[in-house]
């Protein structure tokens, strides 16, 4: 895979998809920061129906810290893990409160020093709420990278330094939500949609598959 490559395969990405974001539903980076916390091994649509009644009158630091994890948790029950996830987002809630003013840190060390975040959850939410040129490897991308050969690498953090050494600048921003898209319904596990893809006379994956 070379730089010429690499640099057609998102611009061609980016022809199909100008301007791509989460498809979880938030007004706020601290709604996002809640809902990105919740997402973890759970579906974003799962998210979305349990973020939707919550946000809907608790969506503040200081709202959800009041609610309490035994009344957050029934908005959140229908999510995997819940129960500790309504503990760290409570605590969460406390530290933004008491620290930081309310305010989600745009900082990386403050954003996973919260309970519920690490690396990939900050990288989430300095890209997507502040607009860093951050990658947040989850296993859509991990796949993507790794089948395509636009970055490969054995581990998570491996395909991130990679992606962001490779990725051209014009394309850092947005990267992070064109290759989970194109991992959630394009480049998908089983059994790749290849025929119906944008880049796959550009990819290096030896056993394509038809449409």
């Amino acid at each position: 895979m070379n730089k010429d490559k690499r640099a057609e395969i998102f611009a061609r990405l980016r022809e199909a998809n100008p301007k791509p974001t989460t498809e979880l539903e938030y007004a706020s980076p601290f709604e996002l920061l809640i809902a990105v916390i919740l997402s973890a091994q759970a579906t974003d649509v799962s998210v979305n129906k349990a973020t939707k009644p919550l946000f809907a009158r608790y969506n503040t630091p200081a709202a959800i810290r009041r609610l309490g994890v035994e009344k957050l948790k029934g908005y959140i029950k229908t999510i995997g893990l819940f129960n500790t996830k309504a503990e760290n987002v409570v605590k969460t809630c406390a530290i933004l409160m008491d620290e930081h003013g309310g305010e989600v840190p745009e900082d990386r060390a403050a954003l996973e020093a919260l309970p519920g975040v690490g690396r990939k959850t900050a990288n989430v939410i300095l890209n997507t709420a502040f607009g860093h040129p951050t990658i947040a490897v989850d296993t859509h991308i991990f796949r993507v990278s790794n089948r395509t050969k636009v970055a490969p690498g054995k581990t998570v953090r491996q395909v991130e330094d990679k992606l962001l050494k490779v990725v051209p600048d014009e394309y850092k921003v947005d990267a992070h939500h064109w290759l989970i898209l194109h991992g959630r319904y394009t480049c998908v596990a089983r059994k790749p949609r290849c025929g119906s893809c944008v880049i796959e006379d550009l990819c290096e994956y030896r056993d394509k598959t038809e449409p």
